[in-house]
């Protein structure tokens, strides 16, 4: 899926702005306490992020340069950059993750000023992309990263979004679910969207239209995707069988 850019930078400043206001909002112990993902505090969140913005750089200046420029040098340079930043005070850490920003900023704003949107890189998934999927990147990066810092299952982050972007991200997570292997087949229905724009397909029922899948999963767009990103167990949602499906890991 292509994402318009200009909106995709318009979510990025929006999403940024609400991360760092929730970092901020952090006291020092708070950033040491476990975050809404298994195994990863919250300070891990902000370094995985900080470091995230600067492996988006590294794309921006491919593409800006046509100079090969990996995000990472590795596996496992990515995760001891990560580890590393976690571990400093969080002063640093706060300061750390808004330079890394300000950095990103900068970086996209040359692509745009090069007109390069065009120009193709890899992504460390190996993917080949335009660079002009690279703001998409960071909004998918600080949007649901943020509700990792939240507190419990309820998500109020969430509320937050905005609602075109919530649909945004339930397409382009549907999109990628649908692509792996053992994903599930259901109806997902958005209760707060008109029935043409908020019914989606997961699984094989996307590409199979002789069988209409069996299993229908109804609730908010938010609730949805907070569900299909792997960030609740679905407690808000209802099912037509009763039994939520397992889904594959999303990223």
């Amino acid at each position: 899926m292509t994402h318009d850019v200009d909106v995709a930078r318009r979510w990025v400043v929006l999403g940024t702005s609400l991360f760092d206001d929730t970092v901020e909002g952090l006291s020092d112990a708070d950033l040491q306490a476990p975050s809404n993902l298994p195994d990863w505090s919250r300070a891990y969140v902000v370094a995985h992020v900080a470091r995230n913005a600067d492996a988006l750089v590294n794309l921006s200046t491919w593409a800006l340069t046509g100079v090969e420029t990996p995000m990472y040098p590795d596996a496992a340079a990515r995760a001891a950059g990560i580890e590393a930043s976690a571990a400093v005070e969080p002063d640093h850490l706060r300061a750390d993750l808004t330079a890394s920003g300000e950095r990103l900023d900068a970086a996209l704003d040359a692509v745009a000023e090069a007109d390069r949107w065009a120009a193709r890189v890899t992504t460390a998934r190996g993917r080949d992309i335009a660079a002009g999927e690279l703001p998409w990147m960071r909004v998918r990066e600080v949007w649901l990263h943020a509700l990792d810092l939240g507190e419990g299952p309820d998500f109020p982050i969430a509320a937050d979004i905005p609602a075109d972007l919530v649909d945004a991200l339930a397409v382009d997570v549907l999109g990628s679910l649908c692509a792996t292997a053992g994903c599930p087949t259901a109806t997902v229905v958005a209760v707060d969207r008109p029935a043409d724009a908020g019914t989606w397909q997961l699984g094989p029922g996307r590409a199979d239209s002789g069988r209409a899948p069996q299993t229908t999963v109804t609730g908010t767009a938010a609730d949805l995707v907070v569900w299909l990103t792997g960030r609740s167990r679905g407690e808000a949602l209802l099912v037509s069988d009763g039994r939520l499906p397992v889904l594959p890991a999303w990223l």
